[in-house]
C-alpha cells in the first residue's frame, strides 16, 4: 500500500518514528513533510496529504500534529477526504471498516509511540467493509459534502 505521511513539527517525531515501522512493514511511504522540528502551519500539510489523497497518488495518509484536532478539521476541508484523529485501536480501524476513513490523523503530543504504532497497524490492516448500512450513511455524508461545496464558491 502507498500511504503518504505528514505532520506539523509538532507531530514530526512521532512521524518519524511511525514512518519507519510502516515502512518496515512493506508499505510505500511518501513523506510530504515536514522534516525538522522548526515551527510550521499545520494547515499546509493537512493540505498536502489531502490532495494526495484524493487525487490517488496514495492509499492512504497518516496525518500528525499536536493535539491532532487542528490537522483533523483542516484535511477534512479538502472533498473526499475523510480524516479522522483517532486515539484508540478500535476507532482506527472501525474508521476504516465502518466510514472509509482514508486519513489517520494522531496527535504527537498526545499519544504514546506504542499506541500509536497499534493504531497503525489497525488502520493499515482494516478494509471498507461496504455493508448496505454503512454505505448508505457514507453515501449521506458525501452529499452533504457536494450540498456544501457547492454553496462555499
Amino acid at each position: 500500500m502507498k500511504v503518504a505521511f505528514a505532520s506539523d513539527h509538532a507531530g514530526f517525531g512521532l512521524k518519524e518514528s511511525i514512518k519507519k515501522e510502516v515502512e518496515a512493514l512493506g508499505h510505500t511511504v511518501i513523506d510530504l513533510g515536514t522534516h525538522s522540528i522548526d515551527p510550521v502551519d499545520y494547515p499546509d500539510y493537512a493540505e498536502k496529504i489531502g490532495l494526495a489523497v484524493v487525487s490517488g497518488e496514495v492509499d492512504r495518509g497518516i496525518l500528525f500534529c499536536g493535539s491532532g484536532i487542528g490537522a483533523s478539521v483542516a484535511a477534512n476541508k479538502i472533498p473526499g477526504v475523510r480524516a479522522g484523529n483517532c486515539s484508540d485501536t478500535y476507532s482506527a480501524h472501525q474508521g476504516v471498516e465502518h466510514d472509509a476513513m482514508n486519513v489517520l490523523v494522531l496527535g504527537g503530543r498526545t499519544v504514546g509511540t506504542a499506541v500509536a504504532s497499534e493504531m497503525v497497524h489497525a488502520y493499515l490492516a482494516a478494509a471498507y467493509t461496504g455493508e448496505a448500512r454503512h454505505a448508505q450513511r457514507l453515501a449521506k455524508v458525501i452529499a452533504i459534502e457536494q450540498r456544501y461545496a457547492a454553496t462555499a464558491k
